[in-house]
């Protein structure tokens, strides 16, 4: 196709002719252009290219069609056909006026609708593999061949074991209990219906705590010359609550429904550990927080009481490394009760909500 094609084809003779007279489109959009051309209106020429480019180019051709695009009839449309106004100014007599034009016309909107494409052979490698896999056919054929003489009998024995391999169970939560009356830890099974202070222990672990002794009494030691006040003890919310069954000490809550945070900081009847001075001065002790809080992070900004939740999270740590030591591996401490919300009154939430225990031994207890 070239410039003097374009000159001298005919859509009469030529139906791949792009040169089109304004009757013909008319004609073929099944309008008369007399009765259009009084209030205008608008016609697509739609294109419709599909190309196979496997082919040769002579399959690779447009098919033209026309059809009217606007509403005709006057008495559905407002404004029928297509029309616009536009204002010219001029002057008379040295008074400036203006000439108001209302213009018909017609409208002419291309439209192409195309699509084109070839073979692939590596398309068609992915569509049967991605079918394959899609009706676990993969799987079946591999058994099949395994099973054939095209593998040795030691391959296809290995495959065999190794096909069906048994797990552990990692849902399996053990945590870890620490009784102020008791020597040694204790690790129990989970449970979602038991009371965790009702449960039989699975078996025993000797407390190793020396390393956060040494760490403790060299922060108490850099603290022994602050003259700031101790910090005032605070009425215990728990006292308010009525003494659950399982509680010894007479310092839990039930507000929880969650068998595991069910446990009391005794295995029998006697003293809370809440009461002892060194919960004081280990757990609840601010500028000892503070120190560990400097220890982990010696960038970090000053606490605030914006930020009592570190400070809460923070002694919850540090009850742990009191009682628990370094705890066995695969377990998770579980505070009792009475400590937990001890230290809740002492660096209370803003909002007085807390997520309760999570047993996971890098996320503290809020």
């Amino acid at each position: 196709m070239n410039v003097a094609y374009l000159r001298s084809c005919d859509r009469g003779n030529d139906s791949l002719c792009p040169i089109f007279r304004l009757g013909d489109i008319v004609r073929g959009a099944g309008e008369t252009f007399s009765d259009m051309a009084v209030e205008g209106g608008v016609i697509g020429i739609q294109i419709k290219w599909d190309c196979n480019l496997d082919r040769f180019m002579q399959s690779c051709l447009p098919r033209y069609s026309f059809r009217r695009l606007d509403e005709k009839e006057s008495n559905r449309s407002l404004y029928p056909g297509l029309n616009y106004r536009f204002v010219k100014y001029h002057m008379v007599n040295g008074v400036e006026e203006r000439t108001l034009y209302k213009a018909f016309g017609i409208r002419f909107d291309v439209l192409v609708f195309g699509r084109a494409g070839r073979f692939s052979l590596v398309q068609l490698i992915v569509y049967i593999g991605s079918t394959l896999s899609y009706f676990a056919l993969t799987t079946l054929v591999i058994d099949w061949l395994i099973q054939t003489r095209c593998y040795s009998a030691e391959v296809g024995q290995n495959y065999s074991e190794r096909k069906v391999e048994s797990v552990q169970d990692k849902q399996q939560c053990i945590l870890c209990v620490s009784y102020v009356d008791e020597k040694r830890l204790r690790l129990v099974k989970k449970s979602h219906k038991k009371s965790l202070q009702d449960l039989k222990a699975m078996s025993e672990w000797h407390k190793d705590n020396s390393v956060h002794l040494r760490a403790v009494l060299c922060l108490l030691q850099q603290d022994v010359g602050d003259s700031q006040a101790p910090p005032t003890q605070k009425s215990d919310l728990t006292v308010k609550h009525r003494r659950p069954a399982w509680c010894k000490c007479d310092r839990c809550a039930s507000s929880s429904s969650l068998p595991q945070e069910e446990l009391c900081c005794r295995r029998s009847d006697g003293a809370c550990i809440t009461s002892s001075p060194l919960f004081q001065q280990l757990v609840l002790r601010r500028s000892l927080l503070e120190a560990v809080l400097l220890h982990q992070d010696p960038l970090s900004p000053p606490v605030g009481e914006v930020q009592t939740a570190a400070l809460r999270h923070c002694a919850y740590r540090l009850y742990i490394s009191w009682r628990f030591g370094i705890p066995p591996p695969d377990t998770h401490p579980a505070i009792p009760s009475c400590s937990v919300w001890r230290i809740r009154n002492e660096y209370p939430s803003s909002d007085g909500q807390y997520s309760g225990f999570t047993p996971s031994r890098t996320t503290p207890t809020s």
